[in-house]
């Protein structure tokens, strides 16, 4: 089967882990083999965007036959790094944050959150959700002690490029950004922002304008 590549398009990039947690799903089905058209049905997505998402990694099925569930759920598990788990840092206890301890990547065994930061916790740390919690005083101490490489942040807006300044100084790799700020960093580090007022507001407008073309239909 073919090799993985970098040099695939964002967008594609972005739904490969919805491929496997898909494939997944099909392969405890008992289901052996699966068309793009399938896919398609099962994931909302057009069949000609997943034959040419495959297309970037070159022959994943045959013509005829299909694409082999279990040859797919080993290549993009090997894709993903899936063998290889990632421990993460969150920053910001809040709400959210909170949300994020408790669900702790749950459906996926090789991401999870092993420590967090808040102003509210103590130097020596708490537990919430079997998750230790540190006072930001320990933040660069603890992400070098546990060499973690990527963060999740969900701290208030004013705090968040001093945290983030703070991170690229000790080589953080990635921050999920769930802050309005359009955080400043070195070309190095990635960042990919979730602001969910903009996500909503991109909704609305979504079903207004569907309301609007079904009444000139």
């Amino acid at each position: 089967m073919a090799e993985s590549t970098p040099r695939v398009p964002q967008a594609t990039s972005k739904r490969l882990p919805l491929y496997y947690r898909f494939l997944q799903n099909f392969a405890s089905a008992g289901k052996k083999r699966v068309s793009s058209s399938e896919l398609s049905e099962a994931m909302k997505i057009d069949a000609a965007t997943i034959r040419r998402d495959f297309s970037h990694f070159g022959a994943l099925g045959r013509k005829g036959y299909g694409y082999d569930v279990n040859d797919l759920l080993l290549f993009f598990r090997h894709a993903l790094d899936q063998d290889e788990g990632t421990d993460v840092a969150l920053i910001g206890v809040g709400s959210l944050g909170n949300a994020f301890l408790k669900y702790n990547f749950q459906k996926n065994h090789n991401t999870r959150i092993v420590v967090a930061f808040d102003p509210k916790a103590p130097r020596e740390g708490k537990t919430v959700s079997n998750i230790p919690v540190f006072h930001p005083d320990m933040m660069e101490e603890k992400i070098k002690e546990l060499g973690i490489n990527l963060v999740i942040l969900t701290v208030p807006t004013k705090a968040a490029q001093e945290v983030a300044d703070r991170l690229v100084n000790i080589g953080v790799k990635g921050i999920l950004n769930f802050t309005p700020v359009r955080l400043t960093a070195p070309d190095w580090m990635r960042i990919h922002t979730i602001d969910l007022s903009v996500e909503l507001q991109t909704l609305i407008y979504f079903i207004k304008n569907d309301e609007k073309d079904s009444q000139i239909e």
